[in-house]
């Protein structure tokens, strides 16, 4: 029998004993883009640093409208919000310097998507060597850099 692998995350508490809200986590007033790490808003699209990443500058690109199917957005909707996919890329590449990217969408709960009825695109930047034995043997990811940090060197970029 292995022993018990004890991993502390005592800042998830507040998460986990918090309010749950019925709403959308991606239909939210625009005086709270800050705090919910946006990091550009425009007409049709929006966005924001992933609260739980895969790995540091994982970013989230959010159409305004809530749809859970790129069929569901009219050519200017999907055309924004694939042009602020390909403008947060660049943003990352200049800032963070990947040495690749995952980029996907994840559509309903059966492909993994946590949020499945407002879609959205993941940007995943990656380094080479960023999955050590951590993430391998205890199946536990490390994030690098606290996500306020990320959002600090991140937001110039998306001005």
């Amino acid at each position: 029998m292995s022993p018990v692998k004890r991993i502390w995350a005592p800042w998830r508490m507040r998460y986990i004993k918090g309010p749950k809200k019925d709403e959308c986590i991606f239909c939210f007033d625009p005086s709270l883009d800050e705090e919910r790490y946006v990091l550009r808003r425009e007409e049709f699209a929006f966005v924001l640093l992933n609260k739980y990443p895969y790995t540091n500058g994982h970013l989230l690109v959010v159409p305004t409208k809530h749809a859970s199917h790129p069929k569901d957005l009219d050519d200017r909707e999907y055309q924004a919000l694939t042009a602020l996919l390909l403008f947060s890329m660049t943003a990352l590449e200049k800032v963070l310097a990947p040495h690749g990217m995952n980029v996907g969408m994840n559509l309903k709960r059966a492909a993994g998507a946590g949020v499945d009825q407002h879609l959205h695109f993941h940007i995943v930047p990656r380094w080479d060597g960023d999955h050590n034995y951590v993430a391998v043997l205890g199946e536990v990811r490390v994030i690098n850099e606290h996500l306020l940090e990320t959002y600090r060197q991140l937001k110039p970029a998306f001005k």
